[in-house]
Formats: C-alpha cells, structure tokens, sequence
C-alpha cells in the first residue's frame, strides 16, 4: 500500500503585515489623494476649532482717535507687548478683555491718547523770539481750544469748533471793533439741545471774551442749522414756552378730573380732555387825568407873591372921618376869583380918596392843579377760557344667565359727575367755560397679538447664533468624513473582506482532504513500529502541522491554496 504524504513547511513569517498598511496599498491614486485631503481638511478643522475657542475676547481700548493719537498708542503698545487690533476702519483699537483696564492705566500715566483740543497749555511751550502778532494767535488758539473744552463737556455735544475774530484794538476807540465768534457744533445721533443749552453756549462765549455781545456769537450744528436765532416777539409765531405752559395747564386739569372720577366708575371707563385758552399778550397802559378846583374843596396854595408900589407922603386921608379912618389896616382878602382890595381899606365900606392914584398892589396866588398819572401792565399767562370734554363708559353687569349687559348711567350720577368735573376746573360761567359730560358704551378693542415664529423669535436667535460656529463646524466635518474619508476607509477594508472569505471558502473545500492527511497514521509494512516514547522528526513534523491547521486554520488554507494553484509543492 502506497500512501503520499506531504511535508507541509511549519515555517511562520515572523510578523504579519498591517491590515491599514495593505488596505491603503490596494487604493488607486485618486483615492489615496482624497483620502489624505480628507484627513488633512479634519485636522486643519479640529486645529481651527480649539483655536477660536481658545482665543481670547478683545475689547475696545479706545475709539475715535485721531491718528496722531492712534499711532502713538500703537507704537507703545507694541513697546509693552500688547495685542492690539483694529476695528472699525481703523477708529478703535482693540486689546484682550482681560487687560484693558490695565493698559489704560499704563497709558494714561504717560499722557496718552493726548487729544487734538489744546488750550492754555500752547503757552508753555513760547519759544525765545516770539512776536507779537505770533503771542496773540497762541493766546487765541489757547482761548478757542479752551471754550471747546468746555463746550464738548455737554452731554448732546460730540465735538465742537470754536472760531474767534478778534480785531486790534487800537487807540481811537470809535473806531475799534467788537469781537465776534462763530461755533459749530457735532451732536450725537438722537441728541437736540433745546434753547436753555444754546443759550448757555452762547453766553458762555461772550463771557470768554472782552467787549463780546452774546448777539455777536453764532451757533451752528453739523447740518448746517443756525441755532443761535435772535428770539424777538414781534416775528416770533410760536413759542416753545408758551406752548409748554398751556400744556401742562391741560394736563394738571385732565389729571384732576380722573383722580376724582377713576375710583367712581373705574380706570379704564373714562376718558378726559382739557384744552385751556392762555392769554400771553403783554399789555400796558398809561393814563394822566387832570380835575379843575370845584365845589368847597380847599385848594392847596402853591405860592403867593404880593408887589406894592407907591409914596406914603403924597396919601392924603381917605375914608370917612371918625374912628374908622384911624383903625390901622385890616387883614387883605383875596377871593379866588375876585380882584383884591387896597391895603387899609375894608371891603364893603364906601370909603377912597385921592391917595390911591399913587400906590400899586399886585397879588398872584398859585394854586396845585390835580394830575393822575397810572401805569397798569397786564400779566401774561391768564386763563382766559377753560373747555372740558368728559366721556363715561356704560355700567356692566351680568345678567342671570351669565352674560355682560351694559346699561347707561342714571341721571343723578350724570348730574353729580357734571358737578364734580366743574368743581374740579373750577367752572366760572363769565369767564365763558364750559363741561360736557358724555355717557357712551365703549368699544372694546382687543390688541392684535402678532404671533411670532420660534425661529423668530429673539432667544431662538440668540441661541442660534451662539451655536451657529460649533454646528458649522461639525457639519462641516461630517462633510469631510462622509464624502472623502469613509469611501477610502470603506475601500480599504473590503479587498481583506473578499479574502477572508475566499480563505473560509478554501477551509471548508479542503477541511475534508486536510483532516484525512493529519489524522491519517503512516504504515509502513516490514519496519517495527517506533516506541512511544521516542519521537522522530516526522512526528514533530505532523504534530506540528496539526497544532498549525488547529490554531491558523487560515494560513493552513493558504498554503493549500498554494498547492492547488501549483505554485509551492512538495510530494514524497
């Protein structure tokens, strides 16, 4: 009996070949390109992710700088080591969050930024060999510099420019001119300064300067406005003030008719207007009223002047004689409208003589004339009419069966409202003021409630946004896996797939003939069977191929494959 036996090399390889190793050597060389562009975009994507989240908040140091003042802020912070940067055209510098506090107080204690506005400070830098025309335009630019200071300190106020024209002055002082300044003004957006402030500006300046008149200084906003109008009377139509003051005259009143009438018929059931009619006109007048002396009123003698002239050798004795002619003179009367009587003589008594033709008496007597002057000056601001408009809401109830009913308000309550609302203006029927007091139903207008979209609405946009760079990213690196990576990973594991396959399907096609040449016992007719206890080579040989069929059936089935195919055999 023949038996064939075949000597099966136990020899392994030393170390087995990397399944990664293979699978990237089977890929075609656009596929090997797209899978290292894959893996290369996933690590520059990963890079750049731990970097935004690592990198650090900046914040505004300054804004609006000029760019003298910008360059030396830069260049010391490129000295102190700082990262900077810059936003907004250039207008703001940037720095850590973490530092800005810090390098402010580390600029600021070397004067920067400086500013563009400088006032008096010019003066001390004069320099040996001034002239006089040079002092005074320092000492001027130092002036307009300083009021700009001043005038940037309001808060609607976000830069200003002063100009000042001021003349030489000169000996002659009719001919020397006043000074004048113009001043434009930057507002911030949404700022209006109203006449107190512009007033305050102008002011301001003519202060500043000598002989300036406040009429002298014009003020002007960025857009091109005059804002320092001369207010006169005459050819002002509307006042702000006065259209303030009658506003909150109708307002006081509106506001006193509904604390009385919210608690009575409830807040929401009573409407109010008050419209007032303000008397601003300024009036004054006059008068002189002169009143002749009538009646028996005593009359006030202003002066008296008596002149009399005449010889007393030539008087000759007058009157009757007797005793009367030798009286002495009696006192003189002077009616006010009657002629006065000689000096001795008796008004009444028959008595003259030749005498009087030598003697003069004159009397002048003043007397004060009345005279009343008044000046009367009317205020201005007086309520010249009051109107009141009051509407009421209809009273609600429920009926039984559970529904709202509105009914009007009975008539003694709309008499005592009425009463209250005049009371309340202070009614005056000849100052021509008038109420009416309406009752009417309401119509209740529900407000129409926009539904807004979640995905409009702003926590949903503000989550969105803060989400929006990490799903980016992770989309972005699905991207990269799905459409370049897994393709090549998914090719490189297949061939290895298809072989493992092939193998088991060569295991179970030759397990059969494998199995019978293993377990098949070599008899040899004629020899003496070896003892048990010693071992020949050839056993070693097949216990060896057993424990390698037993334990890597797979490279036993390669290697049997190898057979089939004729590449490596060995028959005995």
């Amino acid at each position: 009996m023949n038996t064939a036996v075949a000597e099966i090399d136990a020899t392994l390889p030393d170390k087995a070949p990397n399944p990664l190793v293979q699978g990237f050597n089977r890929l075609d060389t656009p596929r090997k390109v797209m899978l290292g562009l894959g893996v290369l975009a996933m690590i520059g994507l990963l890079a750049a992710a731990f970097y935004l989240a690592n990198r650090p908040d900046y914040r505004v140091l300054y804004a609006n700088l000029s760019d003298k003042d910008a360059g030396a802020v830069v260049a010391q912070l490129s000295q102190m080591n700082i990262p900077y940067r810059h936003a907004d055209g250039g207008n703001a510098i940037l720095v850590p969050a973490n530092r800005v506090h810090d390098t402010r107080l580390r600029l600021a204690s070397q004067g920067l930024p400086r500013g563009t506005i400088t006032g008096f400070e010019l003066m001390d830098n004069s320099r040996l060999g001034m002239t006089q025309f040079q002092e005074r335009l320092t000492f001027q630019r130092g002036l307009e510099g300083e009021l700009t200071r001043s005038i940037t300190s309001l808060n609607s106020v976000a830069e200003a420019r002063v100009h000042l024209a001021l003349p030489n002055q000169n000996g002659f002082f009719r001919e020397q001119q006043k000074p004048s300044a113009s001043v434009l003004v930057t507002l911030f957006p949404g700022r209006t300064l109203d006449r107190t402030q512009i007033a305050g500006i102008v002011h301001l300046v003519a202060s500043s300067v000598p002989e300036m008149q406040p009429s002298a200084v014009s003020v002007v906003d960025q857009h091109g406005n005059l804002l320092s109008q001369t207010h006169t009377p005459q050819n002002d139509v509307v006042d702000s003030k006065q259209l303030e003051y009658t506003r909150m005259l109708e307002q006081m009143y509106t506001q006193r008719i509904l604390d009385l009438l919210e608690p009575v018929v409830g807040r929401h059931n009573v409407r109010a207007q008050v419209t007032a009619d303000v008397d601003f006109s300024l009036t004054e007048q006059t008068s002189e009223q002169h009143r002749p002396n009538q009646g028996n009123n005593e009359a006030a003698v202003r002066s008296t002047q008596i002149i009399e002239a005449g010889s007393a050798a030539d008087q000759a004795p007058a009157g009757v004689p007797g005793a009367v002619a030798n009286l002495p003179p009696g006192p003189p009367g002077a009616p006010i409208n009657a002629e006065a009587a000689p000096l001795g003589i008796v008004p009444g008594n028959n008595v003259g003589g030749a005498g009087d033709a030598n003697r003069r008496r004159e009397q002048v007597i003043n007397y004060e004339v009345d005279r009343t002057v008044s000046v009367t000056r009317g205020s201005t601001g007086n309520i010249r009419r009051l109107s009141a408009a009051v509407v009421l809401n209809h009273v609600e109830s429920t009926d039984r069966r559970g529904q709202t009913v509105s009914a009007p308000l009975p008539p003694e309550t709309m008499e005592q409202i009425n009463a209250l609302v005049r009371e309340a203006i202070g009614f005056n029927a000849q100052r021509g003021d008038s109420v009416n007091v309406l009752n009417a139903a309401f119509t209740r207008t529900e407000p129409d409630t926009v539904e807004v979209a979640w995905w409009k609405q702003p926590d949903t946009v503000e989550l969105a946004r803060s989400m929006a760079w990490p799903l980016g990213m992770l989309l972005l690196g699905l991207i990269l896996f799905l459409g370049m990576v897994r393709p090549a990973l998914k090719m490189m594991s297949s061939p290895a797939t298809r072989s493992d396959d092939a193998a088991e399907e060569a295991s179970r096609t030759t397990g059969v003939q494998l199995d019978t040449v293993v377990d098949n016992e070599t008899q040899r007719p004629g020899l003496p069977s070896p003892l048990q206890s010693e071992a020949t080579a050839e056993a070693l040989r097949l216990e060896d191929a057993r424990r390698l069929a037993r334990e890597n059936p797979v490279a036993v089935a390669n290697i049997v494959r190898g057979w089939m195919s004729g590449e490596s055999a060995t028959a005995t």
